[in-house]
C-alpha cells in the first residue's frame, strides 16, 4: 500500500516560517492529486491546501495568501510552505488525496506560539 510520510513540524512563533514535506510511496505519485489537511485538537481534519497533477492549486481562506503547496514529481514529494504563521495554525498536519483515500500517515505536529 502507499505510504505517507510527513515531516518539517514544530515550533514556531507567530509571524514565523514553516516547510512541510510529504513524501509519497509507490511509482503513481506523478498521476495523483495531493492535498495538505490539518486536525487542531477537538476539530474535524479540514483541506487547507490542494494541488493537481497538472500543479494546478487551490486553498482554503484560513491559509490563502500565506501557504503554498507545490510537488515534485522526481522526488515523490508535496511541499507546504508556511509563512505569517499564526496560533490558530496549530494542528497537526497530515498529507494525502483530495478525497482522503489514501492510508493517513502519521502527520507531523505544528505548534505557533510565543
Amino acid at each position: 500500500q502507499v505510504q505517507l510520510v510527513e515531516s518539517g513540524g514544530g515550533l514556531v512563533q507567530p509571524g514565523g516560517s514553516l516547510r512541510l514535506s510529504c513524501v509519497v510511496s509507490g511509482n503513481s505519485f506523478s498521476a495523483i492529486d495531493m492535498a495538505w489537511y490539518r486536525q487542531a485538537p477537538g476539530n474535524e481534519r479540514e483541506l487547507v491546501a490542494a494541488i493537481t497533477r497538472f500543479h494546478t492549486t487551490n486553498y482554503s481562506n484560513s491559509v490563502k495568501g500565506r501557504f503554498t503547496i507545490s510537488r515534485d514529481n522526481p522526488k515523490n514529494t508535496v511541499y507546504l510552505e508556511m509563512n505569517n504563521l499564526e496560533p490558530g495554525d496549530t494542528a497537526v498536519y497530515y498529507c494525502n488525496t483530495p478525497d482522503g483515500r489514501l492510508y493517513w500517515g502519521q502527520g507531523t505536529q505544528v505548534t505557533v506560539s510565543s
